[in-house]
């Protein structure tokens, strides 16, 4: 005879292991930003307008990518934890403050 188990207790417990590998932030920084002398006067910024419309800052501590824009609006990308994101932003104002116009 085959015994009938119940539909809840037939199913896997399932325990999903994960690992934060990206996290994306978006910020204003309230500032309009030069992104054509940010790129020639910034290390490690590329910015090819006909391609796309900001330039990117790449940082190696913490790896990170921010997507600046004219309008001081700043996309982080790559960050592992908040803490990261959160430096990389204090970093990329620093570089960022001599090239900026208050709105």
């Amino acid at each position: 005879m085959v015994s009938k188990k119940t539909k809840a207790s037939s199913l896997p417990t399932i325990r999903p292991r994960f690992k934060i590998e990206n996290i994306v932030a978006s910020a204003n920084l309230g500032i309009e930003l030069d992104l054509y002398a940010i790129a020639q006067k910034v290390h490690d910024v590329e910015y090819e307008p006909e391609q796309f419309p900001g330039a990117i800052l790449k940082l190696k501590v913490p790896r990170t990518s921010l997507l600046l824009f004219k309008n001081g609006k700043v996309i982080c990308t790559g960050s592992k934890s908040e803490e990261d994101v959160k430096q990389a932003l204090s970093q990329a104002v620093k570089l960022l403050i001599p090239h900026t116009r208050k709105h």
